[in-house]
This record gives structure tokens, sequence and C-alpha cells, in this order.
């Protein structure tokens, strides 16, 4: 799944990737947790023609999707991630499907590869970035919630996928990541419907990642300087197979 994340690059550098004008300035952030504010983009009002401006806009939503319908949130568990396969179909992400997709600008993310309890082993985290650097954006929903008295919180959930070759020795899920050249389209719910965007919810290409062994600082929500991301030697034992499998005892942190 996705637990954890991170957004390091500069808000100048997070606004050109993904074409959107962000006002106010903000600082890197090496551990993002579910229930914290995270910075997503979403579909603006269209531009007048022949305006440079970018019809996308830059807003903070809590981690952790709440459908409107629910009542009491505390009484529903926190959505902080989607699947991809069912998330047309499912009650609770139907209606964001249709309506409020949004992008989600990330340095990389966090997994944790789990070994079986019998192995004695313990559970290593890691750092998983693209090998080229950058910022990139997962695929996500947005939902306003709204209570009795009339108070609304926007949430949102990152979508995951099923792994690919690089992931799948780690974990057996991971984020959906949009390409450049996909944002518009699935940015667009007005005329591109979820059927037509199922293509852009595939496994990133095999060799986009790559995975850093991290210390189990990242654990605490506490921890969240720079060091998280320095990497430590594993032993042979903790090191991900590629003959494993991608189920045995591998669980999401959350």
């Amino acid at each position: 799944m996705c637990g954890r994340y991170a957004l390091t690059s500069t808000p100048e550098y997070v606004g050109e990737g993904l074409g959107v004008l962000l006002s106010e300035g903000f600082p890197a952030r090496y551990n993002i947790a579910p229930t914290q504010p995270i910075l997503v983009v979403i579909s603006g009002d269209r531009q007048e023609r022949g305006s440079n401006l970018p019809d996308r806009r830059a807003v903070l939503v809590r981690w952790g999707f709440t459908p409107a319908w629910v009542k009491d949130p505390k009484e529903f568990p926190l959505l902080i991630n989607a699947r991809a396969e069912t998330a047309i179909g499912k009650a609770s992400f139907r209606a964001a499907m249709r309506h409020r997709r949004i992008l989600i600008p990330a340095s990389g993310f966090y997994e944790w590869r789990r070994p079986s309890k019998e192995s004695g082993e313990k559970s290593q985290p890691y750092w998983i970035r693209p090998r080229d650097g950058g910022v990139i954006a997962f695929a996500g929903l947005m939902e306003t919630w709204a209570s009795a008295d009339g108070s609304e919180v926007d949430t949102g959930a990152i979508l995951t996928t099923a792994a690919n070759r690089t992931m799948r020795p780690i974990h057996d899920r991971m984020p959906v990541v949009i390409k450049p050249e996909d944002f518009a389209r699935w940015l667009d719910c007005k005329t591109q419907e979820p059927r037509e965007v199922l293509d852009l919810m595939a496994p990133v290409q095999e060799d986009f990642f790559e995975a850093i062994p991290v210390s189990d600082r990242v654990n605490k929500v506490a921890n969240m300087g720079p060091d998280l991301h320095e990497p430590i030697a594993i032993e042979a034992s903790t090191k991900p197979s590629k003959k494993s499998d991608p189920g045995d005892g591998q669980l999401n942190l959350f």
C-alpha cells in the first residue's frame, strides 16, 4: 500500500512540474503520515482564451478519505488508500472517481518488507524514489465531508495498484503514478469518465523506482529530518528476494 511518503522538492519545482501556481511556500517534508494535511492538485476553472495561467489549483486536504455520506467519521475507518481495481464500484469512492480525481505531488514513498513471523526477521523499511529524481504525482481521490453543524473537511486518499517487479519483493501494492502527459486527462472529470482513465492506473514501468533500505526511524511520525533517507547496510537475510512470494507475511503498516 502506501502509508508514508515524502515531498522534499521546492515549491517552485513542484509548481513547474505539476503545472500549478503555488501562492505560498512550504517546507520539505520527509515523513508525511495519515491524518496530516497534504498538498494536492485539482482541476480549476478554465482560463479565458489567450491566458497563460494554469487551470489547476493546489489545495490542502487531510490524508484519510471520508465519504460524504458518513455520519460520524469517528465510527468510520481511515481510508488512506483506494484500490485502483475496485474504486469505480466501491460506494466509498464511486462519486470521487467520477467527480473529484486529484494529483498528489511526492518525491517518493516508504514501504516495509515484512517477513513471516516464523522467520524471526525484523521488518525492513525502504525509501522508494524515482531513479531519475524529481517530483512525481500519485493518483488520488478527494471528498469534502460536512458535519451536522455545517463545518467541512476536505479529505483525500492515494490510489494503489499491483506492484511491479521492482516493488514485488518488498510489497504487493504500490501507488499509482500519473505521467505528466496524462495529468490533464486524469484531472478532467467533466469529459473523462472513470472507465476512460482506467489505463492510467496501471503499474509504472519496471525501472522507474529504486528501493533504498533505510533505518526504522521512519516508523515514528515524530522523526521528520533528511536523515530518514540515508541508506543503511542490511543483512543478506533481510534483503528482498526476487523468488519470494509477494504475499508471504507482507502487510501494510497501516
